[in-house]
């Protein structure tokens, strides 16, 4: 067989018609005997390809294998299982991956040639985390993501579809063995505190359980965690000492968490968020040995970041709009409250962009260089003339600390849901830089 000088976009496929494809073989049912969706599917042939390159030895490596064979056949109109002597797998994995995944080797973040150090990202949203990592050398093992439009992005950007729900046995079993740092942002859900240990045992059915157990399991050197800011107050401190008490029973040496600000790391917005680092053990790695970046100077306002060009009249509010949102700000004022919308001047810092219609309306711009303001979308009256608009996605991207040559592939309302729920990357990056310096002095890097 020869390989066609054609190529193939996973991600165009993946978002034409991953919803309704099955390719099916052996190598693409789960250990119940069902189907794995094919996104999923793209999570274990993805990652494969990318660390086979650095030499990485993974657990699914037969199972990434055989759904390559599976899928040029697909590809080539051969919708039934395809077998090693119809001659697609003695072609050179080289020549069929670049068949099939241009779009992968032209992500425009792609992992250091002669990496550092090793990391996973769990939780991994658009890859925050990933980004300042790599920015410090570091090379991505294993991500994983339930939501499937932050997995497109995610794609889109590193070359990786991570795997899914980091929840099942099946997900955690796919993680390669000897990385060095365990990354994620973890949500943060109630945490049952009736029993009196207020270690491992009391988070089970939270996602951190998921977390500690994988540290348990692989014993990483070291480990980075980002959550709210109101982690450290949740039921009165006693959510953040269980975390802790848990990290400390799983093997690790925990400096003391500490709220860090991004606005104190090169971007225009005021976000803190509780930063959480820890060391193995047996390490002898000891707290007084990591401090967290200085948070002293902020060297950047909202200006800095807004779009160079005039943005389209969809990103301007309608008067009706407007005038609900000064009804909404007046109602509360006079009840005493200071919630409503916010507009944020030039010279000034953008509140935390969250998921959710506060998040753009606590954060909206005066920008009167748009001079066609026809409504191009269904709104309720017409386009204010005091050039009051929310931010676009490409703003947000600049906020969270994303360069521009990210990929912005997804409609508005998910890009502004993923941006909204990143970490800011300059801020782990600060962070992280200090983390790796401590395995450095220590010779573990």
């Amino acid at each position: 067989m020869t390989i066609k000088t054609k190529t193939f976009s996973l991600f165009d496929f993946c978002k034409k018609r991953a919803d309704r494809l099955e390719v099916y073989g052996n190598e693409s049912l789960d250990e119940e005997g069902n189907i794995i969706p094919f996104i999923d599917q793209a999570a274990y042939v993805t990652h494969y390809l990318q660390l086979k390159r650095s030499g990485v030895t993974v657990p699914y490596a037969d199972r990434a294998e055989g759904l390559l064979n599976l899928w040029y056949g697909f590809i080539e109109g051969n919708q039934q299982e395809v077998k090693d002597n119809e001659g697609i797998a003695s072609e050179p994995l080289t020549a069929r991956q670049q068949y099939l995944f241009a779009d992968l080797y032209e992500a425009p973040f792609q992992a250091p040639a002669n990496p550092e150090f090793t990391f996973i990202d769990l939780f991994a949203g658009i890859g925050g985390f990933r980004m300042a990592f790599q920015n410090l050398g570091g090379m991505c093992m294993f991500s994983s993501e339930w939501d499937e439009q932050a997995r497109r992005t995610y794609y889109a950007n590193y070359g990786d579809i991570p795997f899914g729900d980091i929840t099942k046995e099946e997900t955690k079993r796919n993680i390669p063995k000897g990385f060095d740092i365990l990354c994620a942002g973890f949500p943060c859900q109630a945490f049952s505190l009736a029993g009196r240990r207020l270690g491992f045992e009391e988070t089970r059915g939270t996602l951190f359980f998921d977390v500690a157990e994988i540290l348990r399991r692989y014993q990483p050197k070291a480990f980075f965690l980002e959550n709210v800011k109101g982690l450290a107050i949740h039921d009165k401190g006693k959510t953040l000492r269980t975390i802790l008490n848990t990290l400390d029973e799983v093997g690790y040496t925990v400096p003391d968490p500490q709220i860090v600000n991004a606005m104190y790391f090169g971007v225009p917005q005021h976000r803190e968020r509780i930063y959480i680092v820890g060391f193995r053990k047996d390490l002898g790695i000891g707290k007084e040995e990591f401090s967290y970046p200085e948070q002293h100077e902020v060297t950047r306002k909202w200006i800095d970041v807004r779009e160079e060009q005039p943005v389209p009249a969809k990103y301007y509010l309608s008067t009706t709009y407007v005038q609900t949102l000064v009804n909404h700000k007046a109602r509360h004022a006079a009840k005493g409250n200071g919630f409503g919308y916010e507009i944020i001047a030039d010279d000034g810092i953008a509140n935390a962009i969250v998921v959710g219609g506060m998040g753009r309306e606590r954060n909206l711009v005066i920008d009167k260089r748009q001079t066609d303001l026809t409504p191009t979308t269904n709104i309720k009256g017409t386009v204010n003339t005091d050039g009051i608009r929310k931010m676009t996605p490409r703003e947000w991207a600049r906020l969270q600390g994303y360069p521009d040559t990210f990929k912005i592939v997804v409609a508005d309302a998910s890009a502004y849901k993923q941006f909204g729920n990143s970490v800011a990357v300059p801020a782990i990056q600060a962070t992280a830089e200090r983390l790796l310096n401590v395995l450095k002095v220590h010779k573990e890097l």
